[in-house]
């Protein structure tokens, strides 16, 4: 997983930041091709509320619809927990995440500014949440 995000994100989750979402508040999932690990989703949940902590598809398997899947799979998960909100945050510069998140439902709910760290200094955190209640 870490060698996932390393690839895949400009600012990835640490190793010992990925180790530490392995717990009971905790969900991991993955996506195989061929038996070989190419993407994992973590989310958190605390009674109703749910968190999708990170999403990540190592770059050549990309475009493939993996992240929809894993996304579908958070979503399913967090449903039938009892979840009733799932929230998010993405990079203001994550396009093509954002509009994955926008097609399955989600809205934005707010922003932290200059939250992100970027090669040349910062960026929003846009945030987003989906309602599970149905």
């Amino acid at each position: 997983m870490a060698a996932i995000a390393t690839t895949a994100h400009s600012h990835p989750m640490s190793l010992a930041t990925i180790e530490s979402c392995f717990g009971p508040l905790y969900s991991s999932f993955g996506v195989y091709i061929e038996g070989q690990l190419q993407g994992f989703a973590i989310s958190h949940q605390i009674f109703e509320d749910a968190t999708l902590m990170d999403i990540c598809i190592a770059p050549d398997s990309q475009g493939l619809g993996l992240g929809r899947s894993l996304l579908d799979s958070v979503i399913k998960s967090a449903s039938e927990k009892g979840a009733e909100t799932l929230f998010l945050e993405v990079r203001e510069s994550g396009i093509a995440a954002r509009a994955l998140y926008i097609k399955d439902g989600f809205s934005e709910t707010g922003r932290r500014k200059g939250y992100y760290r970027t090669g040349d200094g910062s960026e929003d955190a846009i945030l987003m949440e989906l309602s599970l209640i149905r």
